[in-house]
Order: C-alpha cells, then structure tokens, then sequence
C-alpha cells in the first residue's frame, strides 16, 4: 500500500477524531489505514507506513483486535500475520456501538439503578437528588431499549426507519402543513 496524501490526510484525521472520543491516536491511524487498505498489512507494514514504534503497533493491533474491528488473517507460504479491517461502515458503527454500550452504558445504569435501591432502602436523599438519579435511569434505560430493538435490524431496515424520520422530522418542524 502506498501512503498517498488522500490516504495521509484521512488517517491524519482518523487520529485526530479518535482522541476527542477517548481512543488512542495511534489505535485510530490504524484503524483508518486498515480500512482504506484494498489488502490485509502486516505489523511491519503498519510501522513504516505509520512511523510509529513497532511496539506501539502491536498493542494499537491487539486494542483494535479487543474491539472486534479487526481480524488476523493469513497467506499460504507467509509465516507473517496480517490484519484486515472490517469494510461494511454499518457493521463496524454496529460493533463500535456495541462496544461503548458494554464498556458505558451498560456500568452506568448499573450504578444508576444501586442508587435508586439505596434510595429505597435508606429513604435519606433529598427529593431533588431522588427526582435527578430517576429521571437519569430513566433516560438511559429508553436509549438502551431503542438501541437493543435497533440493534437487532437489518442495515437496510435501518436506513429505512431513518429517511422516515427525516420526513418525520420535517413534517413536525413546519407544525404538521404540508
């Protein structure tokens, strides 16, 4: 793979973005690579492309590995392990989601939910306090039912269910006067 200034530039930013979400800038610029990479790149590929420690590569590869984004694979007649990207961007927002719900969401209504138990229990927080944490768990358990009968859908049917809403949308912002 050649780092052409499309490619440069877009793994640059991949980087860039992956830090404002709380993931490594390296494990991004991977990811991005990967991604526009048409072959699965080796290790040491990913080092000279990148200019980043080899050691950096491997954790950023197994990081990458623990989110389920990419795979090894190998070639027969090549000892070397290579790593390809999964393609699909739906599939892959799928398994990012799936990811920061497990590692997010799902921790935080846990401890929402021991707070709402304690406040039973012990009948000693202030009903602004009590009115807060419900209205929170309350919240997160309405996303977390949506995304998990999201989750669920066919891309396609997805798609579907947003243009939908983009007309939805626009019928409500003009107050329902087509």
């Amino acid at each position: 793979m050649k780092m052409t200034p499309i490619i440069k530039d877009f793994v640059v930013h991949w980087g860039e973005m992956g830090t404002k979400w709380g993931i490594n800038r390296t494990v991004a610029q991977i990811h991005a690579l990967l991604h526009l990479s048409p072959e699965p790149l080796s290790a040491e590929e990913i080092t000279s492309l990148l200019m980043v420690a080899r050691s950096n590569v491997s954790n950023s590869l197994k990081e990458l590995e623990n989110w389920g984004l990419i795979k090894v694979t190998h070639t027969i007649g090549d000892r070397k392990e290579r790593y390809e990207c999964m393609k699909d961007v739906w599939e892959m927002f799928r398994v990012v989601l799936d990811q920061r719900k497990k590692r997010e969401i799902d921790p935080t209504l846990e401890v929402l939910r021991n707070c709402v138990v304690e406040m039973d229990q012990s009948k000693s927080e202030d009903p602004y306090t009590r009115k807060q944490i419900t209205e929170f768990l309350a919240f997160f358990e309405i996303m977390t039912d949506w995304y998990n009968r999201m989750r669920v859908l066919p891309i396609n049917k997805i798609l579907e269910v947003l243009h939908v809403k983009k007309r939805i949308t626009r019928a409500l912002q003009r107050g329902g006067k087509k």
